[in-house]
């Protein structure tokens, strides 16, 4: 962040929504998380090839990435990955997005990176779910090609906003008769209006409202179970791990998912991560993130 931008973090949501749309994501401050200091800062990583490949998608071509490291052992699985963001932000050079990718590549599994259109005042929900269902049609008709697995060895998964896109978009492809992947990965995700209150009606006064506001578009789809997957029913979902931060405000949305999940005798794994907060995962060096990549790269190898 320079001199001249705003922490958009406390700044009223529509002051920062005009200010995105003006100026676009602020870059980054920090200097070592661009491929090549991950690469220095993470041996592992070295030998993990991308290739930027874009996605024909409702809102217009998306960008997507795609990460294999052909020295590892193969998992016989491969994941198609969704950042978060707050549903306004985010992008695929985010290390939530980039710095994931690369690890679980490194540990065998294939990832398609994926961005989709953001909430910025005049989008709403279904465009970023119809953007990410676009990019999972992408990966399942090229799966072969893009990963070398088959697509019933496809997983997909999200963190944060990205996360409630995943397990939204898996709702969507169960009530559409499509599909399902073989696994939902959600790191922390946000699944209802209210977070920290799941099933409870969200106060309009709280930053978390008004962003689950913003992306419904309108009060009536605060309550629309496709984009809130906390809201309906998990019957046919598949195998998911639900991972959850100690110090998180939207914990008990995860807690509660999974606990659904468990109670309808559907597959689900619960990783609470001790010590960690939300987006633990957007910073490299949290001993947190390091944990929760084993787990979900040992979760996805422990099912092939």
């Amino acid at each position: 962040m320079t001199d001249t931008e705003p922490d958009l973090r406390t700044l009223p949501l529509p002051e920062a929504l005009a200010w995105l749309r003006e100026h676009g994501e602020p870059a980054d401050p920090r200097p070592d998380i661009d491929t090549a200091s991950l690469k220095r800062r993470f041996p592992r990583l070295a030998h993990v090839r991308t290739r930027d490949l874009v996605v024909a998608a409702p809102s217009g071509p998306q960008p997507a990435r795609l990460y294999r490291d052909d020295t590892a052992a193969h998992a016989g699985a491969a994941l198609v990955w969704v950042h978060g963001g707050a549903f306004i932000g985010g992008h695929l050079d985010m290390p939530e997005s980039n710095w994931v990718a690369l690890e679980l590549a490194a540990r065998g599994i294939p990832v398609l990176a994926v961005d989709y259109v953001k909430c910025l005042g005049d989008v709403h929900f279904p465009a970023p779910s119809d953007d990410v269902l676009a990019a999972w049609r992408f990966a399942r008709e090229r799966s072969a090609e893009l990963f070398g697995v088959e697509p019933g060895a496809l997983l997909l998964g999200g963190a944060s906003a990205g996360g409630n896109l995943t397990a939204g978009a898996a709702a969507r492809l169960r009530d559409a008769g499509e599909r399902l992947p073989a696994g939902l990965v959600l790191v922390y995700p946000a699944l209802d209006p209210d977070g920290a209150h799941p099933g409870a009606v969200p106060d309009p006064s709280s930053p978390t409202a008004q962003l689950s506001l913003n992306f419904a578009g309108s009060e009536a789809r605060l309550h629309d179970p496709h984009a809130f997957p906390g809201l309906g029913s998990v019957g046919g979902f598949p195998p998911s791990l639900v991972v959850v931060c100690e110090h998180d405000g939207l914990r008990p949305s995860g807690e509660a998912f999974a606990a659904r999940l468990a109670n309808a005798g559907r597959d689900a794994t619960l990783h609470v991560e001790p010590d960690a907060d939300h987006a633990h995962i957007n910073e490299p060096s949290h001993p947190g993130a390091a944990r929760t990549l084993d787990a979900i790269a040992g979760w996805i190898a422990g099912r092939w």
